[in-house]
């Protein structure tokens, strides 16, 4: 004999439990799953354990997908809004200088720890897996829902919980998923590679991803980490959806974004100790010039303009945070989150295909539409 809620939330992460919180104010009877023994593992690690809650300035632009409906889903629930909600909460957030809020606690649990509270109208069951959801809404024979949101996030980090189960669980309900890659995620150069022996370095760089024939495809600027196996920090995690989904392409670096060919050339001839001091030493001692020749100062003039950055691949899903690709925007409906294709279901969060910068638009984007999925699952 199965058990009837409202609203069954598969997945108790950040979108699912904005999505369990707005249908139980909704006057809903909610049930949230997650197949994890313990919740939120994503918002306790985010950060660096401080949980980079959102931006101080988010805008669609911000994000891969589709602008427009990106736009109009953020409007529903902005920055503001989403400052004055975790202030109800208990929890005040502060602005670093990179425009990244973070609770003034610099701990992530707090952040955790105030959507349990404020969930506390909901009835949560972890460790309880979803192998399957039929329409009508039934689940695992078990539990029958009058209103499903999906919330499962995607496959980055899968030792949180977020396995990649969910896409299946949408396929079955008659949704299509884009190809999945990874989103901000560290990228690899080959083994030996002189630029590992910087590991630890950081510099300001503006990345370009190019295609065959030199064309320039995106670009990024930002702070830029030599680490023991390739390339990390905040401009490569930008650039690498954009390097991945623009195979065959390749990666180069401006280490002196705003100076020209000719500019550096001239420099370099009449003040060299001028762009020596502009870069950390340990870059200079790899890259400088071996001799005086007009060659070696012209090779060394490219490099420092576009320097070859040979990555072999990204670091996978595991050192993700953020998967690209899933369940497109055009098949739901961005009023409401509910499904075009099967009615009664809601999706949310990383299960779509919406993928934001770092500093906390992503979770941004889970706010965002966990409310919405959550504030209309609960009405009838």
């Amino acid at each position: 004999m199965s058990e009837n809620c409202d609203v069954a939330v598969v997945g108790a992460g950040a979108a699912g439990l904005m999505a369990a919180i707005f249908a139980a104010r909704g006057g809903a009877r909610v049930v949230a799953l997650d197949g994890a023994k313990r919740l939120g593992a994503k918002i306790v690690i985010s950060g660096g354990g401080r949980c980079n809650v959102t931006h101080d300035v988010v805008h669609a632009s911000d994000f891969n997908g589709s602008r427009n409906a990106i736009a109009k889903i953020l409007r529903t629930f902005d920055v503001p809004a989403t400052i004055a909600f975790f202030a109800d909460l208990g929890v005040t957030l502060k602005r670093e200088e990179t425009g990244k809020l973070f609770p003034t606690t610099d701990k992530a649990r707090t952040v955790l720890d105030a959507l349990l509270r404020a969930a506390d109208g909901v009835e949560i069951r972890t460790d309880y897996k979803v192998i399957k959801v039929e329409r009508g809404f039934v689940i695992n024979d078990d539990l029958h829902a009058r209103k499903v949101v999906l919330a499962t996030g995607g496959r980055s980090v899968a030792k949180t919980g977020s396995d990649g189960s969910g896409y299946s669980l949408a396929k079955a309900l008659g949704h299509t998923v884009t190809p999945l890659f990874p989103g901000l995620v560290p990228l690899v150069l080959p083994d030996g590679h002189p630029l590992t022996t910087l590991s630890g370095l950081s510099v300001e760089a503006e990345l370009a991803v190019r295609s065959r024939t030199g064309k320039v495809l995106h670009r990024e600027r930002g702070s830029m980490l030599f680490t023991h196996f390739g390339l990390s920090g905040p401009v490569v995690l930008d650039i690498s959806r954009h390097w991945i989904a623009n195979q065959p392409s390749t990666l180069t670096a401006n280490l002196l974004p705003g100076e020209s060919f000719d500019s550096l050339d001239a420099k370099l001839i009449d003040s060299p100790r001028s762009i020596r001091q502009q870069l950390p030493a340990r870059l200079w001692d790899l890259l400088g010039p071996k001799d005086a020749t007009r060659e070696e100062r012209r090779r060394l003039t490219r490099d420092l303009l576009e320097l070859p950055l040979p990555v072999v691949r990204d670091r996978g899903f595991d050192y993700a945070e953020v998967t690209a690709g899933g369940v497109p925007l055009s098949e739901i409906d961005t009023a409401t989150m509910e499904s075009r294709l099967c009615p009664g279901l809601y999706l949310c969060g990383e299960i779509l295909d919406v993928d934001g910068r770092i500093g906390g638009y992503n979770f941004q984007w889970a706010w965002a539409t966990g409310r919405l999925a959550g504030v209309h699952s609960a009405l009838y």
